[in-house]
C-alpha cells in the first residue's frame, strides 16, 4: 500500500507500507506463466536449490502439462533432491511426450538404478545409445549399469547334439 505522508517541510513523499508486500508478491507469483516458471527454476537448478526449483516446475508442468522442457527441468530438479521415484515418474511422462528423446531415456535409467532396477536401466541406457551413438556419457553410463548387472546363473551345459543323419 502506498501512502502519501507530509514532510516537515510541507512537501508529501512516499512511503510504502511494507505489510501488504508479501501479498503483492504473492499475487504476483499465482500469475506467472509457465515460461517464467521455467525460468526460474532453471535459475534455482543452476545455484543447486534442488528442492525448491521442484517446487517452481511442478507450478510449471500444472499449467502446461507435456511440455518436455519444464519436464525435463522437473525431472533434474527431483533427481538431484533425491525424490527418484518422483524424477522416475516425471521422466516417463517425458518420454510419452517426447519418446526419441536420448536424454529422457538416460535420465529414467539412472532414476531406475537409483531404485534399484538396473535391468529396466540397461534398456533405456541402451536406447539412449541408440538414438545418440556419439554420446560418450550414455555410453559410459550404459557401461557402468552393464558391469554392476548381477550375474545371471549358469546355464546347464547343452547335451551334445547328434549328427545328422545325412551325415552318415
Amino acid at each position: 500500500m502506498l501512502v502519501m505522508v507530509a514532510a516537515r517541510d510541507g512537501q508529501s513523499c512516499e512511503h510504502r507500507d511494507m505489510q501488504d508486500e508479501p501479498a503483492q508478491h504473492a499475487d504476483a507469483e499465482q500469475h506467472e506463466t509457465a515460461y517464467e516458471l521455467l525460468q526460474r527454476g532453471q535459475a534455482l537448478l543452476r545455484r543447486r536449490h534442488n528442492a525448491q526449483a521442484a517446487t517452481v516446475l511442478e507450478r510449471a508442468a500444472a499449467l502446461e502439462p507435456g511440455r518436455g522442457s519444464i519436464l525435463e527441468a522437473l525431472g533434474r530438479a527431483a533427481f538431484n533432491a533425491g525424490n527418484h521415484a518422483r524424477a522416475l515418474d516425471v521422466f516417463v511422462a517425458l518420454l510419452e511426450a517426447d519418446p526419441s528423446s536420448a536424454y529422457g531415456h538416460f535420465a529414467l535409467a539412472q532414476s531406475m538404478r537409483k531404485l534399484d532396477r538396473p535391468k529396466d536401466a540397461v534398456v533405456h541406457l541402451r536406447l539412449a545409445c541408440a538414438l545418440e551413438p556419439a554420446s560418450p556419457l550414455y555410453r559410459a553410463a550404459l557401461d557402468r549399469a552393464i558391469a554392476a548387472l548381477p550375474e545371471s546363473p549358469a546355464l546347464p551345459e547343452s547335451p551334445a547334439l547328434p549328427e545328422s543323419p545325412a551325415a552318415e
